[in-house]
């Protein structure tokens, strides 16, 4: 299980959490179980949510394994270089 704190927008959409515990063994594993635990997520992953990972952001990186007492982060990803 990991804690993973929502940022802003995310938060909302989770029904106002900006902390939950997930069980989840790397980012594709979490965002399905956050689309099926908080379906106001779902539009936000399929944009795309960034994910940072005791400070190292990751996009696209699906396979990236989640450490058991790591910081993690969801971010609005945002466009750019």
């Amino acid at each position: 299980m990991v804690e993973v704190t929502l940022w802003g927008s995310l938060g909302t959409a989770a029904g106002g959490k900006n902390k939950v515990d997930i069980e989840a063994k790397d980012i594709r594993e979490l965002f399905r179980k956050l689309a099926e635990q908080y379906p106001g997520l779902e539009p936000w992953i399929d944009r795309g949510i960034a994910v940072s990972i005791d400070g190292v952001i990751y996009r696209d990186t699906w396979s990236k394994e989640l450490p058991q007492g790591a910081e993690i982060f969801l971010l609005p990803r945002l466009a750019g270089g």
